[in-house]
């Protein structure tokens, strides 16, 4: 009984194998016979090899050895399907055959122990038999991989070799693509505890599954590393290389640093095809998304412009003391969108470069002298030719003033409330802030001295104050408010009325 129904099982996996068979059978006899020297001959060949020989290839018969791969493909899906039907009919089976238990109230223990015996044995063949079909899975899906990878590769060297306005050749390439996606991957039953561990140790351990994942993940992660390096280094030799040139040293910042960006950039999109994924839809991706940023960021594109005129005519140098747009400090560093600039209170400071290129920029560094502007005022009362005197003494007896040129010591304004000197000594850009605040402190302190003062700004004010006119008196006021009434309306002495 037993071996009548395992004889059963078997012929009835035997017709299945056999009818996968006549149907590969039937769409290879379909396809066009290769000859001995065709790509095609070997559609198991590894893919580098593949690739190689498909690089003299028209597109015309790329097409054709895409169409005659994808046979292959589907004939492998054809029987990976088979072999997951046979899983699930067995899982059936199993189901059916725990079923059949014998309830408690069976009559006889001999009768239950030999009925639970037949059903072990029965659930253990059919186990043993899955266990060989979910085997011929794993085997199978390393042979799908290794075509969908050659697949992939004719395809890539189709689309290098398709002009962008040959839309069919563009549809026949994504239909492709869209049935390559449609049957990879692994079906997983999580309602069957050995058949899911069974596929997920086969795909881990498996040659073209999670081995070579974990492989190009590995060579993945140490070419990033290396990139990184590599990008560094480059950097560095370009730092040293713009010291020997008369590049300022904002040209070779920008110039190390666009180096090192560049080495980043080409260096992670290359290490993308260590993971074997296919770069011509990245990069038509990449592309896409460049616009669309482009678009987005036009109002960006004068940053862009009037840093590569910043760059170019060089208005100012790293460290240099500026003025521009609207700020004043030491220039940090300047990248295409922005400028970066410390203010003296040790502030950093992000202008837009349009906003920089658009307005005055006010170089301090690039000059050897600086002319202090100062300005002094007198009183009227004071003596004109004493004051200025003082600050010219000053002026010359301050070690950090030039000697030439020579300070400009004149009477400028007669103001409101004084009279105004303007005083301009020279100095070292270095010293300008400190002949400034010491020439102003030495002023106050002389000018004290010699009792000048500096008038600080007077009004004179006069108060008229209008009385305002009496009250008619009743018909019955006495003369005391007459005569009352009367004082009170003679003029006062200086002229103003009396109070």
């Amino acid at each position: 009984m037993k071996k009548v129904e395992l004889k059963r099982r078997t012929l009835s996996f035997g017709k299945l194998h056999a009818a996968v068979i006549a149907f590969t059978l039937g769409l290879l006899a379909n396809a066009p016979v290769f000859a001995a020297d065709s790509v095609l001959s070997n559609p198991m060949m590894p893919t580098d090899e593949l690739t190689l020989l498909l690089e003299p290839l028209t597109q015309e018969q790329l097409l054709k050895a895409a169409d005659d791969m994808q046979v292959f493909v589907q004939a492998k899906a054809t029987e990976i399907a088979a072999a997951d039907l046979q899983v699930l009919r067995d899982n059936k089976k199993i189901a059916t055959e725990q079923a059949k238990e014998p309830s408690p109230d069976s009559s006889g223990d001999a009768t239950k122990l030999a009925a639970e015996s037949v059903i072990e044995k029965a659930v253990e063949e059919i186990d043993t038999e899955k266990a060989a079909l979910l085997e011929q899975q794993t085997r199978l899906r390393e042979e799908r991989t290794l075509l969908i990878d050659n697949m992939k590769a004719i395809l890539d060297e189709l689309v290098t070799k398709t002009d962008n306005d040959d839309k069919d050749t563009q549809s026949i390439i994504l239909n492709h693509r869209l049935y390559l996606r449609a049957v990879s991957g692994i079906h997983v039953d999580v309602s069957d505890t050995t058949s899911t561990w069974v596929t997920v140790k086969g795909w881990v351990l498996s040659k073209q599954g999670g081995l070579r994942w974990a492989a190009n993940l590995s060579k993945f992660l140490g070419f990033l590393v290396f990139v990184w390096l590599l990008a560094r280094l480059l950097g560095y030799l370009a730092r040293l290389g713009t010291r020997r040139t008369n590049l300022s040293l904002l040209q070779a910042d920008f110039v190390a640093r666009g180096i090192t960006w560049v080495t980043l950039i080409i260096g992670f999109v290359w290490s993308m095809t260590v993971l074997q994924l296919s770069m011509a839809p990245i990069l038509t991706m990449l592309g896409a998304a460049g616009l669309v940023v482009a678009l987005a960021m036009q109002d960006s594109l004068s940053n862009v412009a009037s840093g590569l005129m910043i760059l170019f005519f060089r208005p100012f140098d790293m460290n240099d003391v500026v003025e521009a747009g609207g700020v004043s400090g030491k220039i940090e560093s300047l990248n295409l969108v922005s400028t970066t600039i410390k203010t003296f209170d040790n502030k950093i400071m992000v202008v837009p470069n349009s906003r920089i290129w658009s307005d005055v920029i006010t170089n301090a560094t690039d000059v050897t002298q600086r002319r202090v502007d100062l300005e002094f005022g007198i009183g009227y009362d004071d003596d004109m030719d004493q004051a200025a005197a003082i600050l010219e003494e000053i002026v010359t007896s301050h070690p950090k003033v030039l000697k030439d040129p020579a300070p400009t010591i004149k009477l400028m304004s007669l103001g409101d409330s004084s009279i105004n000197f303007i005083c301009r000594p020279w100095t070292a850009p270095a010293d300008y802030w400190d002949v400034y605040w010491d020439v102003t402190r030495q002023v106050k302190l002389r000018f004290d001295e010699a009792d000048i003062g500096i008038p600080f700004p007077q009004r004179d004010v006069n108060l008229y104050v209008k009385t305002p006119a009496p009250k008619p008196r009743k018909s019955g006021s006495t003369a005391v408010d007459s005569l009352i009434s009367s004082d009170a309306d003679e003029p006062h002495p200086d002229g103003g009325l009396d109070r």
